[in-house]
């Protein structure tokens, strides 16, 4: 007789709760309610739309035939224009790898480093792909405090209580998901000097870069140290406004003779997996080298709007919220005795507005909070926000 199919070990305790959340608003659909969507950070989804010049570019590579398989780092003329840009940031490349998305670069930069056991320094709250990889890899991804008092800056004297002879690397969200913080140079100089006192390799997450909505620098992690093993990941999901591309790419920085065995074990892994999409590399050069303007009118967008959330939900009793920095998200704290995922489940049950509960992006803090993703246009966050205000009434 025929068995039931037992899953593997390795996917018991994986979780995403950015898509998880979707389960009960799914629930409210089928009963006939409506949905405002503060939960998914894809641009596209609203009133931003992807560069004319990078669909042109990835459809003219199609017209020239370019849709077999490409070299398993990436074509060539994407790669130069990366590392162009790169050396721009004040960062030296040892490698680049181009990805389907950013998430296939972390996953062969940490699949290539952790072993069973071994534990890896995670923001928290920060983007829980990293738990999710970790928990696959039955590594451990032990969190580091983020300070909200100081704006979401990172507590380095946390991390450095986490770190033990099992520790690997260090993973930097610069500007954050969740949050929007935006590091200083000095937080990240501490990163680099923890790092080297433990002979870390360091993970640094950009993919917010360009959007910063305060006007301060943003400062590459691997251009304040060219010895330090630092593996940088960006793409073209979110600052160039093209999601659905799935191209994002991998920098490996540092001393070659420090770094020169990990990436080869990266490029194995790019290699048995043949290549990323082969025309849409084509929009890597044309995005990095092209208008901008794009970038400056989605800014705009979202200091409005940014600035629109801040106000509305600092003036709904029982919810505070720091100031986002970059990217697009908010992370405002309840200050209310209560369950943050049950929370969420309810406020989506009864008003429609989906957000996603604090603790899905991690242990720390131990207080409830929620993210909100402030993409949507004006009209549409103030519907959020009256609902938000009415519920929060009712709830507190």
């Amino acid at each position: 007789m025929l068995q039931k199919v037992i899953p593997s070990r390795r996917t018991q305790n994986i979780e995403y709760a950015i898509r998880d959340i979707v389960v009960e608003a799914e629930k409210r659909k089928a009963r006939g309610g409506d949905l405002i969507y503060l939960n998914i950070g894809d641009p596209v989804l609203f009133d931003f739309r992807t560069p004319p010049h990078l669909i042109e570019a990835t459809y003219k590579a199609m017209l020239d035939h370019h849709t077999g398989y490409s070299a398993s780092e990436g074509v060539d003329v994407a790669v130069k224009a990366i590392r162009e840009d790169a050396r721009k940031k004040g960062v030296e490349p040892f490698e680049i790898l181009i990805t389907t998305g950013a998430s296939e670069a972390i996953d062969f930069a940490l699949s290539s480093l952790v072993n069973h056991g071994e534990n890896v320094l995670v923001p928290s709250p920060g983007y829980p792909l990293y738990n999710a990889l970790l928990s696959r890899l039955i590594g451990e991804a032990r969190p580091y405090r983020l300070a909200e008092e100081k704006n979401w800056e990172p507590d380095l004297d946390h991390m450095a209580s986490q770190i033990d002879e099992h520790t690997r690397a260090i993973v930097v969200i610069n500007p954050n998901n969740p949050t929007g913080a935006v590091y200083t140079e000095e937080t990240l100089r501490g990163i680099i000097a923890l790092a080297r006192k433990h002979n870390l390799v360091v993970l640094c997450d950009e993919i917010y870069e360009k959007l910063i909505l305060n006007g301060q620098p943003h400062i590459s992690l691997a251009a304040l140290d060219k010895e330090l093993p630092v593996v940088t990941f960006n793409g073209l999901s979110k600052c160039y406004l093209a999601p659905g591309f799935r191209i994002g790419w991998a920098v490996v920085s540092g001393a070659p003779e420090l770094v020169e065995d990990y990436t080869e074990a990266m490029r194995k892994l790019a290699r048995a997996r043949l290549c990323a999409s082969h025309p849409k590399q084509f929009a890597i050069p044309v995005a990095l080298n092209g208008n901008q303007v794009h970038v400056e009118e989605t800014i705009e967008k979202l200091r409005r709007r940014r600035d629109l959330t801040v106000e509305r939900l600092n003036a709904i009793p029982g919810i505070s919220c720091q100031i986002p920095n970059g990217a697009f998200y908010a992370f405002p704290k309840l200050e209310i005795e209560c369950n943050d995922k049950d929370w969420v489940k309810a406020l989506i049950r009864e008003t429609g507005v989906v957000v996603v509960h604090g603790s899905g992006f991690g242990t720390l803090p131990e207080t409830p909070h929620f993210r909100i993703v402030f993409l949507p246009p004006e009209d549409v966050l103030n519907e959020a926000y009256d609902r938000l205000e009415r519920f929060m009434k009712k709830y507190a």
